[in-house]
């Protein structure tokens, strides 16, 4: 299972204690999603080497609005291996379920964010995760905690009858925000998600990876098709 971590200068921790603290609460790998003007520097290869967890490279755009989003997104497509966008208004949210580019629609419940069946297909059609941010539920009380969860379980309530796939998030921005596979799993069935929901949710940014990473790849022409040598037939 994979988280997806904010490090410094993004967030308090750099990528190094981020993967230590991760591999000691059973993670195999983090995606690092720090913002364009953010990007912080690490060698991925020592952080595994040294901690046994693999560090993959990603991205959050923070855009205004759909056209200052569509530019992010040529920009940084193929500097990254996971590139998420910020959700948060009907407009972003649109935008981002619309693009194949983009891997994980982030957030898309903040602020004036909504989320509707029409989103829910194109996500499916467009191969782009939803993300279910899990830290409002573990960082809020009171009225706003209420709200939180019950935007969190609209949007798995339009995920799941449309078969969108999704991804699942404690956001954190620290190590000491960081929760273990099992707690993290744990608050999910407390508010009414089932453990192998939760779980499919963090091993989502895996498949994610390795699916990219293979499309990065030199050999990689399209799905199926690779360049490769060939023997010829006698």
């Amino acid at each position: 299972m994979y988280e997806a971590v904010h490090a410094h200068p993004d967030g308090d921790s750099t990528v190094a204690r981020l993967a230590r603290t991760a591999g000691e609460y059973g993670y195999d790998g983090v995606v690092v999603r720090n913002r364009s003007d953010a990007r912080p520097d690490y060698d991925a290869d020592r952080i595994d080497d040294e901690y046994g967890v693999d560090v993959v490279d990603g991205l959050e755009i923070r855009a205004d609005g759909p056209e200052q989003a569509s530019g992010y997104v040529g920009n940084y497509r193929r500097d990254v291996t996971v590139l998420l966008l910020e959700g948060g208004t009907p407009e972003l949210n649109r935008f981002a379920v619309e693009q194949p580019r983009v891997d994980v629609l982030a957030r898309p419940m903040a602020g004036d964010g909504d989320f509707n069946h029409v989103l829910a297909k194109a996500a499916r059609e467009n191969g782009v995760r939803v993300e279910f941010d899990f830290s409002p539920v573990l960082g809020l009380t009171g009225g706003p905690r209420v709200q939180a969860l019950s935007d969190m379980r609209k949007l798995r309530e339009v995920v799941d009858q449309y078969d969108a796939p999704y991804v699942v998030s404690a956001n954190p921005y620290s190590h000491l925000q960081l929760r273990a596979p099992r707690e993290l799993i744990a608050v999910g069935e407390l508010v009414g998600f089932s453990r192998e929901w939760m779980a499919d949710g963090l091993r989502e940014w895996h498949r994610l990876a390795e699916r990219n990473r293979e499309r990065q790849s030199e050999s990689f022409i399209e799905p199926g098709v690779k360049r490769g040598t060939y023997e010829k037939e006698p």
